[in-house]
């Protein structure tokens, strides 16, 4: 049994909705067997993808799809197709997608944002987050040059997690961690949080649901609800809402390490 099939309940999980962004699709470095095994494993009213899932950026300089990556799509027509409701909302990576906005094909959507209203009554805006990041909005160059920097510290994470994995350790991201450690990256996560709560105020909204800068994270930002889903290429992160309207973080280190505890207690029993 793979690590990514020992994350996945063994039933599936009946969910209102889930939430998942910045997959990159046609990346090498993107987690498509997790996530394909985390979508097997629930039935939810609907599924909002959050932006970035095609890396329409990294396509234009060449072909990379394996069958995993369309396993991922094949896995959301079918959710898609048994009733489940999709809503794509574009990103960035994903912006020439932006030209077909609003169009509707059976119970898949295409959307630049939406408003999600919770079981508990909450109204909260979906959308990408690159519309507040003054780098990607205004020096698009600079954007440019930071994905190459950040693509080459992925490039690391996959070799360590090789080894890390070989010898029985599981899954981090070294990226994440440079993230928390980097004074200017905690800077920008926190005006990137900042400008998206002020919009949602703005807006007389509850709160918001965003990707964008992979850093998952469920808070309040004053008195708005902040939720970010993270990504499936470093930190494999997601956001389910529950019947009761409660919403819970999800991130494939925690279901592993909890899963390798039940097998431990098993086997020790």
């Amino acid at each position: 049994m793979t690590r990514a099939e020992l994350a996945t309940p063994s039933r599936k999980q009946r969910v209102r909705t889930l939430w998942i962004s910045d997959v990159h699709l046609g990346t090498r470095d993107c987690q498509a067997e997790h996530l394909s095994q985390f979508l097997k494993g629930y039935h939810a009213d609907k599924v909002y993808l959050v932006g970035d899932i095609i890396d329409g950026w990294k396509l234009r300089g060449g072909m990379y799809w394996p069958q995993a990556h369309t396993n991922v799509i094949r896995r959301l027509l079918t959710m898609a197709k048994r009733g489940t409701e999709v809503i794509y909302v574009t990103g960035n990576h994903d912006e020439f997608l932006r030209r077909y906005s609003k169009l509707i094909l059976g119970n898949i959507q295409l959307v630049d944002e939406a408003i999600h209203i919770t079981a508990d009554g909450r109204h909260l805006l979906v959308i990408h987050g690159d519309q507040f990041d003054v780098i990607t909005r205004y020096h698009r160059w600079l954007a440019f040059l930071g994905d190459s920097a950040y693509e080459f510290t992925l490039t690391l994470n996959r070799w360590l997690n090789h080894w890390r994995a070989r010898y029985g350790y599981g899954y981090w991201s070294l990226s994440a961690y440079l993230k928390h450690k980097v004074k200017t990256a905690v800077s920008f996560i926190s005006d990137f949080e900042e400008a998206i709560a002020h919009e949602v105020t703005r807006r007389e909204l509850h709160g918001v649901v965003c990707g964008h800068i992979h850093h998952a994270e469920i808070r309040k930002v004053g008195e708005v609800d902040y939720l970010n889903c993270g990504d499936w290429v470093e930190s494999c992160t997601a956001l389910i809402e529950h019947w009761d309207g409660s919403i819970e973080l999800y991130r494939l280190a925690d279901a592993q390490a909890k899963e390798a505890q039940l097998k431990s207690e098993m086997v020790a029993g």
